[in-house]
C-alpha cells in the first residue's frame, strides 16, 4: 500500500513537471519555426511550418494535445532529428545512465571510505584533510575540475582519452568529476553520523563484550549511520544527472544531457519536454528505491 500510494502521489508530480517545463520552453527566446526555416525564409514560409508544428494554436491548447499524446507514450516528434522524441530519448539514455552510476559508485566508495576513516581518527590530521577534500569537492565547478582532469590526465599524460564514447576508459573522467562532487558531501555526512552512532550504548557495549574492532565498526556502527547517507544517495543521483549536462559537454559523452543541450539551442520543443520529463521521472523512481533500501538496511523502519 505504501508503494502504491508513493506512485499516486507521483503523478501531480509529474503533470507539474510537464507544465513547468512546457511553459519554460515556451519564453525561450527564438522562434523554432524560424529556426527551421532558415534566415532566409519569407514570413509566408516561417507562419506555414508554425502551422505545420501547431504551434499557431493556443498554448494551453498545445498543452492538451502534449498530455493526451504523454498518456498514450507519446512524446512528440522531434524539430531536429524528424523522429519520435521517445526514440531519441531511449537511444541516449543508457549513456547517460552509465555515466551517472559511475560516478555514484565512486562517490560511495571514496565518501564512505573516507568518512568512516575520518570518524574514527577524529582530531587527527586525516580528520582535518577530509575536511578539506569534502569543501573542495563541493565547491570546485563541474566544468573546470573536468578540464583540470583533461588537462593532467590526457593531454600532458596521456593516460586517458579527452572526450568520446565508447571503452571504460572513456568513462573514467567522466565520472571521477560526477563521483569527486558527491563524494565530499556523502564523507561528511558519513562522519557525523559515525561519530553519533559510535556514541551510542549499544556500540560500547557491543565493544565491551570484546568483539573485534571491525566487527563493532562495520556490523553495529556503519549500518545504523548509513540511513541518512542512503537518504543523500537519492538526492545525489538527481545533482548528478543536472551535473551531467556540463560532464557530458565537455567530454563529448553522447547522452540525454547533452542532448537536452542541443534541442534548447535549436528550439525542439518537443525534444526538450520528453528530456527533462524522463529525467523527472528517473529521479521519482531513485527516491523510491531509496525508500525501500531503508527498511533493508534498517529493519526497524516500517511505513504504513
Amino acid at each position: 500500500m505504501y508503494f502504491a500510494r508513493r506512485l499516486l502521489e507521483a503523478i501531480p508530480v509529474i503533470i507539474a513537471v510537464t507544465f513547468i517545463v512546457f511553459v519554460s520552453v515556451r519564453l525561450i527566446p527564438g522562434d523554432p519555426a524560424r529556426v527551421i526555416a532558415g534566415l532566409e525564409a519569407t514570413d509566408a514560409t516561417v507562419e506555414a511550418i508554425r502551422a505545420d508544428l501547431g504551434l499557431d494554436r493556443p498554448v494551453l491548447l498545445q498543452y492538451v494535445v502534449f498530455l493526451r499524446g504523454l498518456a498514450v507514450g507519446d512524446l512528440g516528434t522531434s524539430y531536429y532529428y524528424g523522429t519520435p522524441v521517445i526514440e531519441e530519448v531511449l537511444r541516449r539514455f543508457p549513456a547517460t545512465m552509465e555515466l551517472a552510476l559511475a560516478g555514484l559508485a565512486i562517490s560511495i566508495v571514496v565518501g564512505i571510505g573516507i568518512g568512516v576513516l575520518s570518524a574514527v581518527k577524529r582530531g587527527t590530521w586525516w580528520d582535518r584533510g577530509t575536511l578539506v577534500f569534502a569543501i573542495a569537492g563541493v565547491s570546485m565547478p563541474s566544468f573546470w575540475l573536468a578540464l583540470m582532469l583533461i588537462i593532467v590526465f590526457a593531454v600532458d599524460l596521456g593516460w586517458l582519452p579527452a572526450g568520446g564514447y565508447g571503452t571504460w576508459r572513456h568513462l573514467v573522467l567522466p565520472a571521477v568529476t560526477l563521483g569527486l562532487f558527491g563524494a565530499g558531501t556523502i564523507a561528511r555526512l558519513t562522519r557525523s553520523s559515525m561519530l553519533e552512532v559510535l556514541r551510542q550504548d549499544y556500540v560500547r557495549t557491543a565493544a565491551a563484550k570484546g568483539l573485534p574492532f571491525r566487527s563493532v565498526l562495520f556490523k553495529h556502527a556503519l549500518r545504523n549511520a548509513l540511513v541518512p547517507v542512503v537518504t543523500m544517495l537519492g538526492l545525489q543521483l538527481g545533482a548528478f544527472l543536472s551535473r551531467a549536462v556540463v560532464t557530458e559537454t565537455v567530454f563529448g559523452w553522447p547522452g540525454i544531457a547533452r542532448l537536452t543541450v542541443t534541442a534548447v539551442l535549436d528550439r525542439d520543443f518537443p525534444l526538450i519536454q520528453g528530456s527533462v520529463l524522463w529525467l523527472a521521472l528517473v529521479f521519482i523512481a531513485a527516491n523510491l528505491f531509496v525508500d525501500v533500501v531503508y527498511a533493508v538496511i534498517d529493519p526497524r523502519i516500517r511505513y504504513a
